[in-house]
């Protein structure tokens, strides 16, 4: 079968589905959109296993396999539907302009490439169930979450597409496109000089971001950002790219390569280690930060000495305090995750033991976890990696 128009060579079955993904989905955190990759050479041709050879496998056995032995494309899966809508949306707004995709490892789009890079385990549903058992989560693992990257990533291919990062009013609104990119970000969750649609204060990470972020408010049917985001400085980007934009409709692109950076077929490391990566990345500070917060909770008091251990409650509801605040605060699960494991050790350690009604002190975990959560992003000692 023929790739379809605007969708890279790389096969596979559909996707039947994510998991839930919150209404508001977090920052991708791991991507690197507008870094520059270089194309990878001389990796030796060898034979490409279809899903059919390795579906049925378990997650041990599938982790040895390298990223370059997944014989995968968009075409025919979950995410095919969903960049053909982009694209639609791209034709409603009079764009001429049609980014082309292709698989690899995450969500990217390389610096002067007009063309977007979709994570190689939307496009089979056992990759996805491997995302969500190594991640704890599938990002763009639904329709809404999915349409919602693609749009950003669309944002920063058209910038490629038409050369736009040097036009002066461009830096006057967003920033230099130059402006290095930092490792992680510690955002304002509450300023309005950003818009939001990604998640946690992704658009203030870089100028590019930015750029990007509010390309995807626009582009959105029926977003309605002019009433969204008035009295909002925001605003004011919205505008320029409706200006901006506007002016683009009908022009061709002044960038018109199909290049493919870091392609699947390219990446030789096995899935245990790119899994090894990503986690290593999504690392937590030191535990002994909790201690307050967790005396404060629980307690070592002899009366309570015979009461549940305050490890063995929170491992209880680890799961479901992991989805509830992923959906209020917009953090990565995996990080949330981190700083459960971090609270449940130095729970055992500090010898923590319930001090009243669990239903009460469930509650009260679960404000504190979330707290602990924003509060650390709000001040910088926890950051959001790029």
């Amino acid at each position: 079968m023929n790739a379809p128009a605007g969708l890279g060579p790389e096969a596979g079955g559909p996707v039947a589905g994510g998991p839930a993904g919150p209404g508001a989905p977090a920052p991708p955190k791991h991507t690197r959109r507008g870094k520059a990759r270089k194309p990878l050479r001389g990796v030796p041709h060898r034979r490409r296993m279809p899903p059919s050879e390795w579906e049925s496998w378990e997650d041990e056995r599938l982790l040895e396999l390298r990223l370059c032995d997944l014989d995968l494309r968009i075409g025919g899966t979950f995410v095919e539907p969903l960049v053909r809508q982009a694209l639609a949306e791209l034709a409603e707004r009079g764009l001429s302009f049609r980014p082309h995709f292709w698989l690899s490892d995450e969500w990217f789009t390389p610096d002067g490439v007009p063309g977007a890079a979709i994570p190689f385990y939307l496009a089979h549903p056992r990759l996805a169930r491997l995302e969500q058992s190594q991640m704890l989560e599938v990002e763009g693992g639904t329709p809404e979450w999915c349409l919602r990257i693609l749009r950003h990533e669309v944002g920063h291919a058209i910038e490629n597409a038409y050369r736009l990062k040097r036009l002066k009013r461009r830096i006057q609104h967003f920033g230099r496109s130059s402006q290095r990119y930092p490792e992680d970000y510690a955002p304002r969750p509450y300023s309005k000089s950003y818009v939001t649609h990604l998640g946690y204060g992704y658009a203030q990470s870089h100028p590019d971001e930015d750029f990007a972020e509010t390309f995807a408010v626009w582009l959105t049917p029926g977003s309605d950002w002019a009433e969204r985001y008035k009295g909002w400085k925001a605003l004011r980007k919205l505008s320029y790219m409706d200006e901006l934009m506007r002016g683009l409709a009908g022009q061709s692109p002044k960038v018109r390569m199909r290049r493919e950076i870091e392609p699947l077929r390219a990446l030789r490391r096995t899935l245990r280690e790119h899994y090894d990566a990503r986690r290593a990345t999504y690392g937590v500070g030191e535990p002994e930060l909790y201690d307050r917060d967790l005396r404060r909770l629980f307690s070592t008091a002899p009366e309570h000495a015979r009461n549940p251990s305050a490890a063995r409650f929170v491992s209880r509801m680890r799961r479901e305090a992991r989805r509830l605040v992923r959906r209020w605060a917009g953090v990565y699960q995996y990080t949330i995750d981190q700083v459960l494991g971090k609270m449940i050790v130095r729970c055992r350690a500090l010898n923590l033991r319930l001090a009243g009604p669990e239903e009460h002190v469930r509650q009260e975990f679960l404000v504190l976890l979330a707290v602990r959560v924003v509060n650390d992003l709000h001040s910088g000692r926890q950051r959001l990696a790029l």
